[in-house]
Protein backbone atom coordinates (compact mmCIF):
# COMPACT_ATOMS: atom_id res chain seq x y z
CA UNK A 1 0.00 0.00 0.00
CA UNK A 2 1.33 3.06 -0.76
CA UNK A 3 2.74 5.32 1.55
CA UNK A 4 2.20 8.87 2.76
CA UNK A 5 4.13 11.64 4.41
CA UNK A 6 7.53 10.67 4.00
CA UNK A 7 6.96 6.83 4.71
CA UNK A 8 4.13 6.87 7.23
CA UNK A 9 1.17 4.45 6.50
CA UNK A 10 -2.12 5.41 5.09
CA UNK A 11 -3.89 4.57 8.52
CA UNK A 12 -2.24 7.27 10.53
CA UNK A 13 -3.79 9.84 7.73
CA UNK A 14 -7.17 8.02 8.22
CA UNK A 15 -6.59 8.22 12.11
CA UNK A 16 -5.96 11.91 11.68
CA UNK A 17 -9.08 12.41 9.68
CA UNK A 18 -10.65 10.81 12.20
CA UNK A 19 -9.42 13.25 14.85
CA UNK A 20 -10.11 16.21 12.64
CA UNK A 21 -13.66 15.01 12.59
CA UNK A 22 -14.22 14.82 16.12
CA UNK A 23 -12.38 17.80 16.98
CA UNK A 24 -14.26 19.89 14.03
CA UNK A 25 -17.44 18.95 15.61
CA UNK A 26 -16.64 19.38 19.46
CA UNK A 27 -15.06 22.57 18.62
CA UNK A 28 -18.59 23.89 17.35
CA UNK A 29 -20.50 22.39 20.14
CA UNK A 30 -18.01 23.45 23.23
CA UNK A 31 -19.06 27.30 22.94
CA UNK A 32 -22.70 26.34 22.76
CA UNK A 33 -22.74 23.85 25.94
CA UNK A 34 -23.20 26.45 28.83
CA UNK A 35 -25.84 28.21 26.97
CA UNK A 36 -27.98 25.63 26.58
CA UNK A 37 -27.60 24.28 29.48
CA UNK A 38 -28.97 27.85 30.92
CA UNK A 39 -31.84 27.67 28.58
CA UNK A 40 -33.17 25.16 31.23
CA UNK A 41 -33.03 28.13 34.20
CA UNK A 42 -30.01 27.17 36.06
CA UNK A 43 -27.37 29.09 36.92
CA UNK A 44 -23.50 29.16 35.93
CA UNK A 45 -22.62 26.29 38.51
CA UNK A 46 -24.83 24.13 36.92
CA UNK A 47 -23.93 24.70 33.44
CA UNK A 48 -20.34 24.15 33.94
CA UNK A 49 -21.31 21.13 36.01
CA UNK A 50 -22.45 19.72 32.12
CA UNK A 51 -19.26 20.43 31.34
CA UNK A 52 -17.68 18.39 34.20
CA UNK A 53 -20.03 14.89 34.20
CA UNK A 54 -18.42 14.71 30.62
CA UNK A 55 -15.02 14.94 31.77
CA UNK A 56 -15.58 12.91 35.12
CA UNK A 57 -17.42 10.04 33.23
CA UNK A 58 -14.70 9.94 30.04
CA UNK A 59 -11.99 9.82 33.39
CA UNK A 60 -13.42 7.20 35.38
CA UNK A 61 -13.66 5.04 32.30
CA UNK A 62 -10.47 5.03 31.02
CA UNK A 63 -8.85 2.22 32.81
CA UNK A 64 -12.16 0.22 31.66
CA UNK A 65 -11.73 1.45 27.81
CA UNK A 66 -8.24 0.07 27.77
CA UNK A 67 -9.89 -2.76 29.24
CA UNK A 68 -12.08 -3.46 26.23
CA UNK A 69 -9.52 -2.57 23.95
CA UNK A 70 -7.30 -5.57 25.11
CA UNK A 71 -9.96 -7.70 24.94
CA UNK A 72 -11.87 -6.72 21.71
CA UNK A 73 -9.01 -4.72 20.27
CA UNK A 74 -8.88 -1.33 19.12
CA UNK A 75 -10.94 -1.28 15.78
CA UNK A 76 -14.03 -2.63 17.29
CA UNK A 77 -14.01 0.03 20.10
CA UNK A 78 -13.05 2.37 18.54
CA UNK A 79 -15.89 2.22 16.34
CA UNK A 80 -18.46 1.33 19.32
CA UNK A 81 -17.04 4.48 21.51
CA UNK A 82 -17.36 7.01 18.26
CA UNK A 83 -20.96 5.48 18.28
CA UNK A 84 -22.18 5.93 21.64
CA UNK A 85 -20.81 9.48 21.84
CA UNK A 86 -23.09 10.50 18.29
CA UNK A 87 -25.84 8.65 19.24
CA UNK A 88 -25.53 10.15 22.96
CA UNK A 89 -25.32 13.91 21.52
CA UNK A 90 -28.15 13.80 19.09
CA UNK A 91 -30.29 12.69 22.06
CA UNK A 92 -28.92 15.51 23.90
CA UNK A 93 -30.03 17.88 21.13
CA UNK A 94 -33.44 16.69 21.87
CA UNK A 95 -33.27 17.18 25.72
CA UNK A 96 -36.36 18.68 27.68
CA UNK A 97 -34.63 19.13 31.45
CA UNK A 98 -31.16 19.94 32.87
CA UNK A 99 -31.06 16.69 33.91
CA UNK A 100 -31.36 14.90 30.72
CA UNK A 101 -28.50 16.94 29.24
CA UNK A 102 -26.31 15.98 32.43
CA UNK A 103 -27.15 12.34 31.79
CA UNK A 104 -26.41 12.38 28.31
CA UNK A 105 -23.22 14.29 28.19
CA UNK A 106 -22.17 11.83 31.04
CA UNK A 107 -22.71 9.07 28.61
CA UNK A 108 -20.72 10.80 26.01
CA UNK A 109 -18.13 11.26 28.29
CA UNK A 110 -18.05 6.79 28.55
CA UNK A 111 -17.84 6.99 24.93
CA UNK A 112 -15.01 9.77 24.14
CA UNK A 113 -12.97 7.14 26.96
CA UNK A 114 -13.39 4.51 24.84
CA UNK A 115 -12.66 6.68 21.41
CA UNK A 116 -9.21 7.90 22.36
CA UNK A 117 -7.59 5.30 24.12
CA UNK A 118 -8.72 2.84 20.93
CA UNK A 119 -7.62 5.06 18.09
CA UNK A 120 -4.30 6.53 20.11
CA UNK A 121 -3.70 2.58 20.77
CA UNK A 122 -4.09 2.03 17.19
CA UNK A 123 -1.89 4.47 15.86
CA UNK A 124 1.03 3.50 18.15
CA UNK A 125 1.02 -0.34 16.41
CA UNK A 126 0.15 0.82 12.75
CA UNK A 127 3.76 2.45 12.57
CA UNK A 128 7.56 1.03 13.58
CA UNK A 129 9.53 3.21 15.92
CA UNK A 130 11.46 4.86 13.71
CA UNK A 131 8.11 6.65 12.24
CA UNK A 132 6.27 7.19 15.61
CA UNK A 133 7.08 10.44 16.40
CA UNK A 134 5.80 11.90 13.58
CA UNK A 135 2.68 9.87 13.12
CA UNK A 136 2.12 10.98 17.26
CA UNK A 137 2.17 14.63 15.43
CA UNK A 138 -0.03 14.44 12.46
CA UNK A 139 -2.74 12.88 14.69
CA UNK A 140 -2.16 15.58 16.81
CA UNK A 141 -2.66 17.99 14.49
CA UNK A 142 -5.71 16.54 13.43
CA UNK A 143 -7.06 17.17 16.71
CA UNK A 144 -5.81 20.79 17.00
CA UNK A 145 -6.65 22.04 12.68
CA UNK A 146 -10.38 20.37 14.00
CA UNK A 147 -10.20 22.35 17.34
CA UNK A 148 -9.42 25.53 15.74
CA UNK A 149 -11.70 25.62 12.48
CA UNK A 150 -14.60 24.16 14.83
CA UNK A 151 -15.52 27.44 17.03
CA UNK A 152 -15.72 29.70 13.74
CA UNK A 153 -18.42 27.34 12.89
CA UNK A 154 -20.40 27.68 16.41
CA UNK A 155 -21.31 31.28 15.95
CA UNK A 156 -23.64 30.41 12.39
CA UNK A 157 -25.28 26.87 14.44
CA UNK A 158 -25.83 28.67 17.64
CA UNK A 159 -27.58 31.76 16.08
CA UNK A 160 -29.86 29.03 14.49
CA UNK A 161 -30.48 27.16 17.12
CA UNK A 162 -28.75 26.27 20.32
CA UNK A 163 -29.79 22.79 19.68
CA UNK A 164 -28.16 22.73 15.57
CA UNK A 165 -24.69 22.03 17.12
CA UNK A 166 -25.32 18.96 18.81
CA UNK A 167 -26.40 17.13 16.01
CA UNK A 168 -23.60 18.70 13.55
CA UNK A 169 -21.49 16.78 16.31
CA UNK A 170 -23.07 13.78 15.64
CA UNK A 171 -22.92 14.30 12.30
CA UNK A 172 -19.11 14.34 11.78
CA UNK A 173 -18.76 11.71 14.43
CA UNK A 174 -20.35 9.06 11.97
CA UNK A 175 -18.73 10.74 9.51
CA UNK A 176 -15.50 9.77 11.89
CA UNK A 177 -17.10 6.27 12.60
CA UNK A 178 -17.72 5.40 9.55
CA UNK A 179 -14.14 6.30 8.20
CA UNK A 180 -12.69 3.97 10.66
CA UNK A 181 -14.84 1.16 9.67
CA UNK A 182 -14.13 1.52 5.97
CA UNK A 183 -10.67 1.72 5.89
CA UNK A 184 -9.55 0.53 9.36
CA UNK A 185 -10.90 -2.78 9.17
CA UNK A 186 -8.29 -4.45 7.33
CA UNK A 187 -5.43 -3.49 9.03
CA UNK A 188 -2.98 -5.98 9.55
CA UNK A 189 -1.37 -6.07 13.44
CA UNK A 190 1.79 -8.23 14.23
CA UNK A 191 4.22 -7.83 17.27
CA UNK A 192 7.35 -5.22 16.13
CA UNK A 193 9.74 -8.41 16.31
CA UNK A 194 7.29 -10.00 12.71
CA UNK A 195 7.04 -13.19 14.79
CA UNK A 196 3.18 -13.89 16.45
CA UNK A 197 0.46 -12.07 15.70
CA UNK A 198 0.19 -8.96 18.40
CA UNK A 199 -3.50 -10.02 19.50
CA UNK A 200 -2.17 -12.87 21.08
CA UNK A 201 -0.44 -10.50 23.77
CA UNK A 202 -1.29 -7.78 26.34
CA UNK A 203 0.67 -5.50 28.48
CA UNK A 204 -0.37 -4.06 31.62
CA UNK A 205 -0.46 -1.21 33.21
CA UNK A 206 1.97 -2.47 35.88
CA UNK A 207 4.71 -3.74 33.91
CA UNK A 208 4.90 -0.40 31.78
CA UNK A 209 5.41 1.46 35.53
CA UNK A 210 8.33 -0.14 36.10
CA UNK A 211 9.77 1.20 33.21
CA UNK A 212 11.14 4.68 34.15
CA UNK A 213 10.78 6.46 30.64
CA UNK A 214 6.87 5.53 30.93
CA UNK A 215 6.85 6.96 34.53
CA UNK A 216 8.32 10.17 32.87
CA UNK A 217 5.81 10.07 29.78
CA UNK A 218 3.08 9.68 32.23
CA UNK A 219 4.31 13.09 34.41
CA UNK A 220 4.87 14.64 30.94
CA UNK A 221 1.03 14.28 30.36
CA UNK A 222 -0.07 14.94 33.61
CA UNK A 223 1.65 18.51 32.65
CA UNK A 224 0.15 18.64 29.72
CA UNK A 225 -3.44 18.26 31.02
CA UNK A 226 -2.25 20.75 33.72
CA UNK A 227 -0.90 23.59 31.71
CA UNK A 228 -1.72 22.99 27.77
CA UNK A 229 -5.81 22.15 28.33
CA UNK A 230 -6.22 23.27 32.10
CA UNK A 231 -4.87 26.32 32.78
CA UNK A 232 -4.41 28.04 29.62
CA UNK A 233 -8.01 27.70 28.64
CA UNK A 234 -9.15 28.37 32.26
CA UNK A 235 -6.69 31.09 32.95
CA UNK A 236 -5.44 33.10 29.86
CA UNK A 237 -8.79 35.36 28.88
CA UNK A 238 -9.10 36.38 32.62
CA UNK A 239 -5.74 37.18 33.02
CA UNK A 240 -5.57 39.41 29.74
CA UNK A 241 -8.88 40.99 30.98
CA UNK A 242 -7.98 41.23 34.11
CA UNK A 243 -4.11 41.35 34.14
CA UNK A 244 -3.42 42.90 30.91
CA UNK A 245 -6.35 44.90 31.27
CA UNK A 246 -7.21 44.74 27.77
CA UNK A 247 -10.17 42.97 25.92
CA UNK A 248 -10.98 38.93 24.68
CA UNK A 249 -9.46 39.87 20.88
CA UNK A 250 -6.26 39.92 22.35
CA UNK A 251 -7.02 36.71 24.44
CA UNK A 252 -7.70 35.61 21.03
CA UNK A 253 -4.73 36.40 18.76
CA UNK A 254 -2.71 34.32 21.65
CA UNK A 255 -4.71 31.59 21.58
CA UNK A 256 -4.60 31.62 17.95
CA UNK A 257 -0.48 32.24 18.05
CA UNK A 258 0.05 29.34 20.47
CA UNK A 259 -2.15 26.90 17.97
CA UNK A 260 -0.94 28.23 14.89
CA UNK A 261 2.92 27.92 16.09
CA UNK A 262 1.98 24.33 17.55
CA UNK A 263 -0.03 23.06 14.31
CA UNK A 264 3.29 24.12 12.35
CA UNK A 265 5.78 22.14 14.38
CA UNK A 266 4.44 19.01 15.04
CA UNK A 267 5.42 17.09 11.95
CA UNK A 268 8.85 18.36 12.23
CA UNK A 269 8.99 17.62 16.14
CA UNK A 270 7.81 14.34 15.32
CA UNK A 271 10.76 13.76 12.79
CA UNK A 272 13.00 15.27 15.30
CA UNK A 273 11.72 12.74 17.86
CA UNK A 274 12.03 9.98 15.54
CA UNK A 275 15.59 11.08 14.25
CA UNK A 276 17.04 12.85 17.27
CA UNK A 277 15.66 10.75 19.93
CA UNK A 278 12.50 11.03 22.41
CA UNK A 279 14.58 12.33 25.65
CA UNK A 280 15.85 15.73 23.43
CA UNK A 281 12.72 16.28 21.59
CA UNK A 282 10.55 16.36 25.07
CA UNK A 283 13.01 17.90 27.33
CA UNK A 284 13.32 21.04 24.84
CA UNK A 285 9.60 20.99 24.34
CA UNK A 286 9.65 20.96 28.10
CA UNK A 287 12.03 23.49 28.32
CA UNK A 288 10.27 25.85 25.87
CA UNK A 289 7.04 25.25 28.04
CA UNK A 290 8.82 26.35 31.07
CA UNK A 291 10.10 29.62 29.40
CA UNK A 292 6.26 30.44 28.44
CA UNK A 293 5.04 30.23 31.99
CA UNK A 294 7.51 32.13 33.44
CA UNK A 295 7.13 35.07 30.65
CA UNK A 296 3.92 35.28 32.10
CA UNK A 297 4.79 34.98 35.11
CA UNK A 298 7.11 38.22 34.92
CA UNK A 299 6.23 40.12 31.67
CA UNK A 300 3.24 41.77 31.94
CA UNK A 301 2.66 43.67 28.63
CA UNK A 302 0.46 42.48 25.72
CA UNK A 303 3.94 41.86 23.33
CA UNK A 304 5.48 39.87 26.38
CA UNK A 305 2.11 37.63 26.57
CA UNK A 306 1.81 36.71 22.57
CA UNK A 307 6.03 36.18 23.24
CA UNK A 308 5.14 33.75 25.57
CA UNK A 309 1.77 32.01 23.62
CA UNK A 310 4.33 31.46 20.74
CA UNK A 311 6.71 29.73 23.26
CA UNK A 312 3.61 27.87 24.45
CA UNK A 313 2.84 26.08 21.55
CA UNK A 314 6.17 25.87 20.61
CA UNK A 315 7.03 23.76 23.90
CA UNK A 316 3.86 21.75 23.49
CA UNK A 317 4.33 21.22 19.34
CA UNK A 318 7.34 19.37 20.87
CA UNK A 319 5.70 17.25 23.66
CA UNK A 320 3.19 16.07 22.26
CA UNK A 321 4.46 14.01 19.71
CA UNK A 322 7.63 12.71 22.14
CA UNK A 323 6.09 11.68 24.65
CA UNK A 324 3.38 9.81 23.15
CA UNK A 325 6.22 7.74 20.66
CA UNK A 326 7.42 7.11 24.22
CA UNK A 327 4.33 5.22 25.50
CA UNK A 328 4.43 3.53 21.86
CA UNK A 329 8.03 2.52 22.01
CA UNK A 330 6.90 0.79 25.52
CA UNK A 331 3.78 -1.09 24.63
CA UNK A 332 4.00 -4.73 23.83
CA UNK A 333 0.95 -6.18 21.59
CA UNK A 334 -2.24 -4.61 22.98
CA UNK A 335 -1.56 -2.38 25.43
CA UNK A 336 -5.10 -0.45 25.85
CA UNK A 337 -4.74 0.44 29.34
CA UNK A 338 -1.37 1.50 28.92
CA UNK A 339 -2.53 3.66 26.66
CA UNK A 340 -5.76 4.29 29.00
CA UNK A 341 -3.43 5.52 31.94
CA UNK A 342 -1.60 7.82 29.95
CA UNK A 343 -4.20 9.36 28.78
CA UNK A 344 -6.10 9.27 31.91
CA UNK A 345 -2.99 11.63 33.29
CA UNK A 346 -3.72 14.70 31.10
CA UNK A 347 -7.26 14.13 32.12
CA UNK A 348 -6.28 14.47 35.75
CA UNK A 349 -3.77 17.07 34.75
CA UNK A 350 -7.09 18.83 33.20
CA UNK A 351 -9.44 18.87 36.21
CA UNK A 352 -6.89 19.71 39.23
CA UNK A 353 -4.57 22.45 37.01
CA UNK A 354 -7.74 24.62 36.63
CA UNK A 355 -8.80 24.40 40.22
CA UNK A 356 -5.77 24.85 42.07
CA UNK A 357 -4.93 27.95 39.70
CA UNK A 358 -7.87 29.04 40.20
CA UNK A 359 -7.54 29.22 43.87
CA UNK A 360 -4.04 30.73 43.76
CA UNK A 361 -5.35 33.72 41.21
CA UNK A 362 -8.16 34.40 44.12
CA UNK A 363 -6.10 34.30 47.35
CA UNK A 364 -2.09 35.31 45.99
CA UNK A 365 -1.67 36.29 42.09
CA UNK A 366 -1.91 35.60 38.43
CA UNK A 367 1.74 35.18 38.91
CA UNK A 368 1.54 32.69 41.84
CA UNK A 369 -0.30 30.70 39.17
CA UNK A 370 1.67 30.65 36.10
CA UNK A 371 4.65 30.10 38.47
CA UNK A 372 3.31 27.43 39.76
CA UNK A 373 2.68 25.62 36.58
CA UNK A 374 6.37 26.77 35.60
CA UNK A 375 7.58 24.89 38.35
CA UNK A 376 5.27 21.53 37.51
CA UNK A 377 6.46 22.04 33.66
CA UNK A 378 10.42 22.43 35.06
CA UNK A 379 10.22 18.95 37.00
CA UNK A 380 8.91 17.54 33.95
CA UNK A 381 11.86 18.82 31.88
CA UNK A 382 14.56 17.86 34.24
CA UNK A 383 13.14 14.13 34.56
CA UNK A 384 12.74 14.01 30.63
CA UNK A 385 16.71 15.09 30.86
CA UNK A 386 17.17 11.58 32.48
CA UNK A 387 14.85 9.62 30.08
CA UNK A 388 16.02 6.31 29.06
CA UNK A 389 15.84 6.80 25.07
CA UNK A 390 13.06 4.40 23.64
CA UNK A 391 13.50 4.50 20.06
CA UNK A 392 14.97 1.20 18.97
CA UNK A 393 15.65 2.11 15.66
CA UNK A 394 19.23 1.08 14.16
CA UNK A 395 18.38 4.05 11.41
CA UNK A 396 21.51 6.56 11.51
CA UNK A 397 20.30 9.77 13.09
CA UNK A 398 19.82 13.01 10.58
CA UNK A 399 20.21 16.45 10.82
CA UNK A 400 16.75 17.92 12.35
CA UNK A 401 14.66 19.98 10.30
Amino acid sequence: MRRLFGGLPPEVMVLSAVAFAVALGFGVLAPVIPLFAESFGVGAAASGAVISAFALTRLAFALSGGRLVDRFGERSILALGVGIVAVSSAVAGLSQTYAQLVALRGIGGVGSAMFTVSSMSLLLRVVPDDLRGRAAGLYQGGFILGGISGPALAGPFSAWSLRAPFFFYAGTLAVAGGIAVAYLSHVSLRERSGAAPAEATRMRVGDALRNRAYSTALFANFATGWVAFGVRASLIPLFVTEGLDKGLGVASIGFTISAAVQALLLLPAGRLADQRGRRLTLSLGMALSTVSLLLLTFEETVPGFFVAMAFFGAGFGLVSPASGAVVGDIVRGRGGSVVAAYQMAADVGSITGPLLAGWLVDEVSYPAAFGTAAIIVAISALLATTLPETRRSARPSAPAP
